[in-house]
């Protein structure tokens, strides 16, 4: 072991000890060795014992470290530190503009344990509520986790769709050939992208002889019809060559899940693929209504295809009005003003503010007296804004008995009440349904708000029965939402299928902190269209007319209970 490790060493134990509020004079000792070992002109793997104590800089108890380390190959004071610090902690170390006091903060006062997390409340003004981080901080730190995430490999749905044609542009220019498709799990709307797959109808020899000078990508794989290169930007991308594959027949397989392509084949096995210019004459020359690539993922749907043309799919503009959107009386970057004139700019008819309640006070939630300020405040704009209208709403955390932040009476004070987890994510599944059915029992509850809490390449959302929290959903008239957030996307579109079966209703929702962020709906709308959501499964495609018929119909069911 070089002088180099052992310095990492020390200097990991020092970033540690400070994070976990230790001794600050060892945590200053850890460093000073660290820097001191770092230096010496001669390795301290071949210097006696004994001597390295008589190297400046180097105490006693350093001594015995490094020959702890010298003997062992560890340090077991810092193999404890590491045993007690979760990875995502560990992993923020990576991140330039944060030292590990400020770490110490962002866990054990923000309670926040992985870098997407960090990315998520920055992008939700939350780090510069906190002493010691501004809004240059803020910034900072959103460049470089951004920056660190490409280079993991892994991608958000949201983050690919504004690359996919600009590489889809570059490998025509390439191979001087239109006949390049996109497909995978980008063409299929999956959440999260790892690596960006396109079929060239050319052998796979030539593929790999033609990149081969292009030196922005790297082959790392080579298999016996696709090829997977790794870009600069840290995306993975696979090549899939024709070489006795007819191009369409290519495209369509890797445009379905492996179950949908087996049943397909199985079924239809004489399609003559040569002779199909698109995906739709495939279809046709099977006698089957078009299925798109982003619902091939069940066999279920050929038997609907059979039947007849699939129902018509949602679309942005089925979208009337915003549900869930922050305003900075929390944790929003924008006046409840500015967001209702960002929604009137887009076409809608209605903006619903769902600042947060008062126990999330890391985003600055609105005590009861600001509550009745910012209901006034409300008042007076839809005045000014009529016939667009806000609705009075409120983000309230599901506490840990499942009840709501606020008394009844001030609950009956709103439109509409998002009931969400946002504390004490780590939970057994028995204890998450328990927080959950109370919260949904809950009379007040008009919206469940991001049913997992999960953040994609951040957080697993905490275990639930989905199918239980749907009934309960059913049984107390509850809306379920699909936080359209690319981060979230919660609920997940798979159980979707089950809610609208349930009659249901699902609600599309940007969860917007930002006048940007009021575009997210479109994420939402992908996911909900792999589900087969249709306009009138959704609360958010509901006019302004309908919505306040919808809920006065829920008050007026709550007053009679």
């Amino acid at each position: 072991m070089d002088n180099y490790q052992i310095a990492d060493s020390f200097s990991l134990l020092a970033k540690l000890s400070d994070i976990h509020g230790e001794n600050s004079f060892k945590a200053k000792s850890y460093a000073t060795a660290a820097f001191t070992i770092e230096k010496l002109p001669m390795q301290l793997s071949e210097t006696p014992h004994e001597k390295l104590f008589t190297i400046k800089g180097i105490g006693e108890s350093t001594g015995k470290k490094i020959i702890e380390i010298l003997t062992t190959g560890t340090l077991k004071s810092l193999e404890e530190m590491i045993e007690k610090t979760p990875p995502g902690v560990m992993e923020l170390l990576n991140i330039k503009g944060i030292g590990p006091k400020k770490i110490a903060v962002i866990w054990k006062e923000m309670e926040i344990e992985s870098i997407g997390e960090l990315l998520y409340a920055c992008k939700e003004n939350r780090l510069k509520l906190y002493k010691g981080f501004g809004e240059k901080t803020q910034h900072n730190v959103i460049e470089t986790i951004e920056f660190y995430l490409k280079s993991k490999g892994s991608f958000l749905f949201s983050q690919i769709n504004l690359m996919a044609d600009e590489v889809k542009s570059f490998f025509e220019k390439i191979f001087f050939t239109n006949k390049i498709a996109l497909t995978g799990g980008y063409t299929r709307h999956l959440e999260i992208i790892h690596e960006l797959q396109l079929v060239i109808d050319d052998t796979t020899d030539n593929i790999e002889n033609k990149l081969a000078a292009v030196t922005d990508f790297e082959l790392i794989e080579k298999n016996q019809h696709d090829l997977l290169y790794k870009a600069a930007i840290g995306l993975k991308i696979r090549l899939h060559g024709c070489d006795d594959t007819p191009f369409m027949q290519q495209v369509f397989l890797k445009n379905c899940s492996e179950e949908f392509a087996d049943a397909f084949t199985q079924k239809y096995p004489s399609v003559n693929y040569k002779t199909c210019e698109n995906e739709a004459a495939i279809f046709t020359s099977t006698g089957l209504n078009y299925i798109p690539p982003f619902q091939r993922e069940f066999i279920t749907i050929i038997d609907k295809a059979k039947q007849g043309p699939l129902p018509p799919l949602l679309q942005v503009n089925d979208i009337k009005g915003i549900i869930h959107s922050h305003s900075n009386w929390s944790d929003g970057g924008y006046t409840i003003e500015e967001m209702a004139k960002a929604a009137i700019g887009k076409g809608f008819e209605y903006l619903v503010i769902s600042d947060h309640s008062k126990s999330a006070f890391y985003a600055n939630g609105l005590k009861e007296d600001r509550i009745k300020e910012q209901h006034l405040y409300i008042d007076q704009l839809n005045e000014q804004l009529a016939p667009f209208k806000i609705l009075k709403s409120i983000e309230s955390d599901i506490l840990n008995d499942g009840s709501l932040d606020y008394s009844n009476a001030i609950l009956s004070t709103f439109d509409l009440v998002i009931a969400s987890v946002h504390s004490n994510l780590k939970m057994s599944e028995e204890k998450a349904m328990m927080r959950l059915i109370n919260a949904i029992e809950n009379p007040y509850t008009t919206i469940l708000g991001h049913m997992t809490g999960r953040l994609l390449l951040s957080r697993k959302g905490y275990p639930v029965d989905h199918k239980k929290i749907i009934d309960a959903c059913a049984a107390n008239n509850v809306v379920i939402e699909l936080n359209a957030h690319p981060s979230r996307l919660d609920m997940d579109w798979r159980y979707i299928g089950y809610a609208l079966e349930k009659n249901v209703l699902i609600s599309i929702d940007p969860d917007a902190h930002s006048l940007d962020g009021l575009d997210d709906i479109k994420y939402g709308i992908i996911s909900a269209q792999k589900a087969m959501v249709e306009k009138e499964n959704n609360l958010s495609s509901f006019g302004l007319k309908e919505l306040e018929a919808f809920l006065l119909k829920k008050k007026v069911s709550l007053i009679k209970n």
